[in-house]
């Protein structure tokens, strides 16, 4: 098979460097040929030097040359005029090969990685692909002087999509599940890290920012990073502790990071390998067949441009159809249940995410690809259906996770005083918080509803309806979460139910999955989303389309899937310590002032794992009329998404918990904590800024 590839490269490749000299096709054509397979020759380029060690010995100034040669077009000031860039291609090409050539050159693209990691079949099928591509366009020219149907080119393109979806799906599932896939794990354990060279062995786009991180880090004591590892690793642990889940039955941990982070990863693999797990470390990739839209899952580097990811979220909608969907979950199944005794011993993922970027606002462009409402609900069944399948071998009831965050250089000039903060708040005492959020669950527990209204020009009005014990004494309605799968410290939260769950959520300004959104505005009827709109655009259907692509994932609707009250006062004084309110993540914003989770509940696919507080209280209210559908329904019982939404202390006017009798009890008033034995986290606020 070694030998057949090997073949195929060569000639493929003696192609794409005929065409880069000489594109013999109609010539409102020639220059987007000639591009793409220049692009084609760099990334080869780069496959060879990684054959050579180049990676491995070059200087610091070479690797930095030869990295921003390979993203430089994406860059802001080159992207304008960049085939990648589907406003350009359109404009050059027309409408509808426009998009489909922006299409083939950002999965041209998508080889970086591949050439780094020496992945030599997975650069041969897009090198084919893209002369069988040139070749329409060369026998057109040939015979009179045209070009091809659009439709001639989309079938060629959709049968690559359908007929690689098992070769890539089988891939990309080994990568998450198998630890013989060690390209990252070997550049962290092998690399020395001292050196920023080592950054280069991925193939990832690297900038200052990406170098200062790891150099910081190297600066660090060691014991300064096994704290941080520690934090990390032991909430890892105590997820599994708390839920009752047997995590000696796993031998695999996801571990999921930003490139810069290897010193602490490098010691949080130690720390996982005591508790008997190797790790698993798959890259975020933007190929056709893995792209998650503006997301990304498993490890990664900087951004060229995010208005290119953006832009090329929805490639798929050039394919998109019934057939489809039903080939990808297909192959999907087929993957999983060829690595099913590896999926068993899967533990869940531990991630280090970041933050500190600045917000983004994305252009939308008529020229880039956009779902049909036909498209829209077979993404959002495949979502579901997916996520159905790889539940079955991924039992949700067995695996756990953790989330920690810390800052990136690019939040400033106090990069080193936020990183110490953020290590601060990572690492606060839980038992503090656990002792002072029993209080407010008991003040919750026997209640009817909650209201919550905003204040500072915060329209929010809403009255979430919450489950009714049956048993105060043993049962509970919220949970008390203290650092463990989530980290840091700091939230009650519950499922809410979803009828008599009403009212308008509102916050100014949020930052939800890497996307800036201003005036958000969510209204719930029953529990279910109603209406949205923002004011990131100045046209409401542009705002709306917005809101339903990244928040709801094209679903028509979603359930209230969590209510949650935030605790950690410090955390959000932090943020307005160093003016990075706007640059938390959700992982420590959703700390800091109650919050709403759009789609499934917390307890999604683990809804009969049984869990209790630390007083011995069972947390009875994990379910919620959707989610009961997994019972007679199971695939409109789940979505696959749960986005949180926060509204910060200081647009908080009331959370009040309102009982049967017609009493009630004022948990928070005009942003402070007025319940009686919660006032102690009043004390941040009092602290000089």
């Amino acid at each position: 098979m070694g030998a057949i590839m090997e073949e195929r490269f060569g000639l493929c490749y003696d192609r794409v460097k005929e065409i880069a000299e000489n594109a013999e096709v109609h010539e409102s054509f020639r220059e987007y040929f000639q591009s793409a397979a220049k692009l084609v020759e760099r990334i080869v380029n780069a496959y060879e030097l990684v054959g050579q060690g180049f990676f491995e010995n070059a200087p610091l100034g070479e690797l930095r040359r030869e990295n921003r040669a390979l993203y430089e077009e994406l860059f802001p000031e080159n992207y304008e005029d960049c085939y990648a860039n589907p406003a350009y291609a359109c404009g050059q090409l027309g409408a509808d090969m426009g998009k489909l050539l922006s299409f083939l050159y950002a999965e041209l693209r998508s080889m970086i990685p591949y050439a780094f990691e020496r992945r030599l079949g997975d650069l041969v099928i897009r090198m084919e692909l893209f002369v069988e591509v040139y070749n329409l366009f060369s026998y057109a020219m040939a015979e009179d002087g045209q070009v091809p149907l659009a439709e001639t080119l989309r079938d060629t393109m959709y049968w690559f999509v359908s007929d690689y979806s098992e070769t890539t799906m089988q891939w990309r599932v080994e990568t998450q599940v198998d630890t013989a896939h060690d390209f990252a794990v070997r550049i962290v354990m092998d690399s020395d890290l001292n050196n920023v060279s080592y950054l280069y062995k991925y193939g990832e786009f690297i900038t200052p920012e990406t170098e200062r991180l790891s150099q910081y880090l190297a600066g660090l004591s060691e014991e300064r990073i096994q704290l941080v590892a520690d934090t990390y690793t032991e909430g890892y642990r105590i997820g599994f502790e708390k839920a009752s889940k047997p995590l000696y039955k796993k031998k695999t941990v996801d571990v999921v990071y930003v490139l810069g982070f290897e010193r602490i990863v490098r010691a949080a693999i130690r720390n996982f390998a005591k508790m008997g797990l190797k790790p698993v470390v798959y890259r975020a990739n933007d190929s056709i067949f893995h792209k998650k839209g503006v997301g990304k899952a498993g490890y990664y580097g900087a951004d060229a441009n995010r208005q290119y990811r953006y832009d090329h979220k929805d490639d798929i909608a050039l394919f998109l159809d019934k057939k489809l969907v039903g080939r990808k979950l297909e192959v999907l199944k087929l993957a999983y249940e060829s690595v099913k005794e590896k999926a068993k011993l899967y533990a869940g993922p531990a991630v280090i995410e970041v933050f500190g970027e600045k917000p983004f606002v994305p252009k939308t462009k008529p020229q880039a690809c956009v779902l049909s409402p036909e498209q829209q609900k077979l993404s959002a069944q495949y979502k579901s259906a997916s996520a159905t399948i790889v539940n079955q071998y991924i039992i949700g009831e067995e695996r756990s996770f953790t989330v920690i965050a810390f800052p990136l250089p690019d939040i400033g000039a106090q990069f080193e005083e936020i990183f110490d903060e953020t290590v601060k708040l990572n690492t606060l005492d839980y038992t503090t918080y656990e002792r002072i959020q029993a209080v407010i669950v008991n003040a919750l527990n026997t209640a009817k509803y909650v209201k919550i209204k905003g204040m500072n020009g915060n329209r929010t009005d809403l009255r979430v309806q919450l489950y009714q014990v049956k048993n105060p004494d043993k049962e509970a309605v919220f949970e008390n979460c203290v650092a463990d799968v989530n980290i840091p410290v700091g939230e009650v939260f519950t499922s809410p139910v979803l009828e008599g769950t009403d009212g308008t959520l509102f916050v100014s300004n949020v930052y939800l999955n890497e996307l800036e959104y201003r005036n958000l505005e969510i209204r719930f009827q029953d529990g279910m989303v109603a209406d949205y709109t923002c004011t990131n655009f100045a046209r409401e259907e542009e705002n709306k389309k917005y809101i339903k692509e990244n928040v709801l994932f094209n679903y028509e609707t979603l359930p209230m899937g969590e209510f949650a009250i935030g605790t950690n006062t410090t955390a959000y004084m932090t943020a307005k310590k160093y003016g990075i309110s706007k640059l938390f993540p959700i992982l420590i914003a959703e700390k800091t002032g109650p919050h709403f989770a759009v789609g499934d509940t917390c307890y999604s696919r683990e809804e009969d794992v049984r869990l209790y507080n630390e007083d011995g209280r069972e947390i009875v209210a994990k379910d919620n009329a959707v989610s009961l559908l997994r019972h007679t329904d199971p695939s409109k019982a789940y979505f696959a998404c749960h986005t949180d939404i926060t509204i910060p202390y200081d647009e908080l006017g009331a959370v009040i918990a309102c009982y049967a009798d017609g009493s009630e009890c004022a948990i928070i008033e005009n942003g402070r904590f007025v319940l009686e034995g919660t006032q102690e986290l009043n004390r941040a606020f009092e602290e000089k800024i």
